[in-house]
């Protein structure tokens, strides 16, 4: 299928009394991506913390013992969300989860759920100043694309986002769409991904979609300030927007923002563009070291 229509998430954390409060609200999201003919839905970064509210104060409000208590949660969110993408017949990248490794570690991995099941995850590679010095989650090890009956789809989860190599070898191995989950709490953070994005993009020449977490969630020690836009990020040429921004939200509600995207244009204009980007990678390497003049 190379044309079909991507929701991304701008999503709101929320607070919950019981599993089934969380369990109505992400159903209604994906009843509303599935509505408006979503065949993939894409959640952000962390979605998944508004979670540990269900353990009280003194688990939410204490970065590590949040982490602990939310793996007992996670084979049921695994459940719910097989469960959904079977019932609503559409792809869901879940909002990353914080996942115990078996040397104790923690990572942030975003998993992708079609309507057979689990379709494959990605870890994020390269961790922000917070996850390393005041969270302590560690950083994954390998690069994924995951097959899919869309085409071949990799993951840059937030800050990955902003190290071209990374998007670059998802490319190569075939994937022409980079779903971006994020959570920014600041102006600049959202520009920091926005601009990664924009910028993986163009280089590659193909689709780059970012779902980012929204709004206050006071209550929080981990997501209490989300800011962010849900976007669509396409090449920068012949056919495409001028300003490489297909779609994106509004700076005041949570929402979803819908994209008909076709696969086909990325190999369009990768051979006919105004720039040949895609192509050109490897000339950067071409031109000799430094040479200092002006001495």
């Amino acid at each position: 299928m190379s044309t079909f229509t991507l929701a991304a998430a701008q999503y709101d954390i929320g607070f919950f009394q019981r599993w089934e409060d969380f369990a109505e609200k992400l159903e209604q999201w994906v009843a509303q991506a599935a509505k408006n003919q979503a065949s993939l839905a894409v959640f952000p970064e962390y979605g998944s913390m508004e979670l540990a509210s269900l353990f009280g104060e003194a688990v939410y409000k204490d970065l590590q013992r949040q982490l602990h208590e939310m793996q007992t949660l996670l084979p049921q969110w695994h459940a719910l969300h097989n469960e959904l993408a079977k019932r609503y017949n559409l792809m869901i990248l879940a909002a990353s989860y914080p996942v115990q490794q078996a040397n104790g570690e923690f990572v942030n991995r975003a998993y992708l759920f079609g309507p057979q099941g689990l379709l494959g995850f990605q870890d994020k590679l390269i961790m922000t100043r917070f996850e390393n010095e005041q969270w302590h989650i560690s950083a994954g090890d390998q690069i994924q694309v995951i097959a899919t009956d869309l085409g071949t789809i990799g993951i840059n989860i937030c800050y990955d986002s902003e190290f071209p190599h990374l998007a670059r070898q998802q490319v190569m191995a075939g994937a022409n769409l980079i779903l971006v989950p994020s959570c920014t709490d600041t102006e600049a953070g959202f520009h920091r991904v926005r601009l990664g994005c924009q910028a993986r993009a163009l280089e590659n020449q193909c689709y780059v979609a970012q779902a980012p977490t929204f709004g206050l969630a006071p209550w929080s020690e981990a997501v209490d300030i989300n800011t962010g836009r849900a976007s669509i990020y396409t090449p920068v040429d012949y056919g495409f927007p001028d300003n490489g921004i297909l779609r994106q939200g509004s700076e005041s509600d949570a929402q979803w923002v819908f994209a008909e995207l076709d696969l086909s244009e990325i190999a369009r204009i990768r051979a006919e563009g105004q720039v040949f980007n895609h192509r050109d990678w490897d000339k950067q390497f071409s031109p000799t070291a430094p040479v200092q003049n002006g001495q």
